[in-house]
């Protein structure tokens, strides 16, 4: 059965290219193409695609209200094709906090230009968003708007461990929602998000705004202490080292490994070498297996571990492909992942 999807795009040359890209793969069949929302608005109801491709910024209505449109009233998942500018990346972590289910970047002001890894990562991305419920990615928009602050866990006192954190599709939001609820005196993270190197400086200052934890995009030799998020910069793998007492991350200069670069499996293949049972790894929400293998090297060397469960993941690809090496101690909703994490350190007598 095909995959019917809408383009929308005010470039009628962005509108080819994708268009072209998708039907490379025959499971896929584009149904449509639209230059504004308005145009598009009366495609979605007529033609009720399996997956939208919605551009960032668009003329007559921005690409965010348009997104809450499609969401508030007819649940389609929506990958959001963007430009790797600053202004861009805002927008398109903005999109995904309002329920796209992920995005796709252009490389380059021309569309034409690194076409041939848009195309695989672009027909990807449709075929795992066909599959997920549009509800999910509804109930996260309505989570996402409303103004309420999340149940923070507490932590009487700081403890010597680490915590290693993983995630790809559905991360972004899974993250903010992780992070913002734990507490000031929570040991350090260190957290490889899939995505471009434009988008983790700001995807850092966003999780600041709204976390207790400080959070900052890594440098190399930066120290993981008490109270601080380190997020991998989307250029570079991102190590665990160990100083003494001290722990610290370096960056890596390996090409792509498990499909990506920064990669899960890298860091968390470190933290089993240098924390081994100091350490707490959790695999959030992906597609792909990247992590899976590292997770269990963690879990090996005496460290706790957390994977995201299926029901609260939007993409069950990283987290199953943990759980099903054995690698994970515990499969928690993202709920729940932090009182786990929490508990484990209050039990942790080092």
């Amino acid at each position: 059965m095909s995959i019917n999807v809408l383009i929308v795009d005010d470039s009628a040359t962005a509108r080819a290219v994708i268009k072209s890209a998708l039907e490379k793969d025959p499971a896929i069949n584009v149904v449509g193409a639209a230059q504004d929302a308005f145009v598009a608005r009366d495609m979605i109801v007529k033609l009720r695609p399996d997956v939208i491709c919605l551009d960032v910024e668009m003329p007559k209505m921005d690409g965010i209200t348009f997104l809450n449109k499609i969401m508030t009233h007819l649940p389609t998942p929506v990958i959001m094709v963007s430009s790797l500018t600053q202004a861009g990346a805002k927008t398109t972590l903005d999109a995904l906090a309002y329920g796209a289910f992920d995005y796709v970047s252009k490389t380059h002001s021309n569309v034409y230009d690194g076409i041939a890894q848009m195309e695989n990562e672009l027909i990807d991305k449709v075929k795992q968003a066909s599959r997920v419920d549009p509800k999910l990615l509804q109930e996260r928009m309505k989570k996402a708007q409303t103004h309420s602050k999340p149940k923070v866990y507490s932590l009487s006192e700081t403890t010597q461990k680490i915590v290693m954190i993983g995630a790809s599709t559905g991360g972004t939001v899974a993250l903010q929602d992780l992070l913002s609820r734990l507490p000031k005196n929570f040991p350090g993270i260190v957290v490889v998000q899939h995505m471009p190197a434009s988008f983790t400086k700001g995807f850092a200052q966003r999780l600041d705004e709204v976390c207790q934890v400080d959070v900052k995009e890594a440098h190399d030799g930066d120290r993981v202490q008490t109270g601080q998020v380190l997020i991998a910069p989307g250029s570079h793998h991102l190590k665990l080292a160990r100083t003494g007492g001290i722990y610290r991350v370096k960056y890596g200069d390996e090409g792509v490994v498990s499909g990506h670069k920064p990669s899960v499996d890298v860091l968390f293949t470190s933290a089993a070498k240098f924390a081994g049972a100091n350490a707490i790894g959790i695999i959030l929400t992906g597609m792909g297996k990247d992590g899976a293998k590292g997770l269990l090297s963690m879990r090996d060397a005496g460290a706790k571990t957390i994977a995201q469960d299926e029901k609260s993941s939007v993409v069950y690809g990283m987290p199953k492909a943990a759980v099903d090496l054995g690698a994970a101690d515990f499969i928690e909703p993202l709920d729940n992942i932090g009182s786990r994490a929490i508990t484990i350190l209050k039990n942790h007598k080092g």
